[in-house]
């Protein structure tokens, strides 16, 4: 029999939001499901919710997204999901660290959290993926080993009067994804960057918004469901047209 694929993300948030839409998504397709973040409560909620879906699923609670903590979740991912029977197929990076502040008012503590969430954590992930997609056989249908994506945003092109930490850390980012593309491409390893421009509709965003008239307005905000759909489109691409980035914005967001 053949491995069955594993799907490994990072950056679950409070459950609610693209991460946890993109495990669901991925579970519904066959794949096992690894879950990174650190909010420990939340993760073992959403294991137990793909578990009550008959979809197989562990989590793996790290105390920050520093490169031996990533090592660390990767040993034990490993561990519950061994080579004999699993292979790593499919990954995500979900995981940012907003900061929305005038350029002055910065702090060493935003700009190492923003470094920490967006380059440090990505690199260490990224290592730990592409290393086990090198393993892989080339699957047949898509003719790719593996595909990391990474879950961008505005500020990954733009930067704006309040985002000079949080577009600095995007735009790295970015460049990552784009250099891993064009490096590993060649070896049949697929990775994309999705740039989000817009509100997502999570429990967060409801909550600081408290705009209900935002929240039933599908024009005007993404569902994590949609972008997750975006995610599957990507995880089936075959060879003949590899998509390094994609741009989801809802309907009237302003360009």
């Amino acid at each position: 029999m053949s491995p069955k694929p594993v799907f490994v993300v990072a950056g679950l948030g409070a459950g609610g939001g693209t991460g946890a839409a993109s495990a669901r998504a991925f579970a519904k397709e066959g794949y096992s499901v690894a879950l990174i973040g650190r909010r420990e409560n939340e993760l073992k909620a959403l294991e137990d919710d793909l578990k009550g879906s008959g979809a197989e699923a562990a989590s793996f609670a790290i105390p920050s997204y520093a490169h031996g903590d990533i090592a660390s979740a990767f040993a034990q991912i490993h561990s519950r999901f061994p080579s004999s029977s699993h292979s790593i197929r499919a990954a995500l990076y979900n995981t940012s660290h907003g900061v929305w502040k005038p350029f002055l008012e910065v702090t060493p503590e935003d700009v190492q959290s923003v470094t920490q969430a967006n380059i440090e954590g990505s690199f260490a992930f990224s290592h730990h993926v592409i290393k086990a997609f090198k393993e892989n056989s080339i699957d047949e249908v898509t003719g790719k080993r593996g595909i990391l994506i990474f879950t961008g945003a505005t500020a990954s092109i733009r930067g704006n009067v309040t985002t000079s930490a949080f577009a600095a850390g995007k735009f790295a980012l970015r460049a990552l994804s784009q250099s891993l593309a064009k490096e590993f491409g060649k070896e049949n390893i697929h990775v994309a960057h999705s740039i989000i421009d817009g509100g997502i509709l999570t429990p967060l965003s409801k909550s600081r918004r408290n705009n209900p008239e935002w929240e039933q307005n599908q024009d005007a905000r993404l569902n994590p469901e949609s972008i997750a759909a975006s995610y599957i489109y990507l995880a089936k691409q075959d060879r003949s047209s590899w998509t390094w980035e994609l741009d989801l914005r809802p309907a009237h967001e302003k360009w």
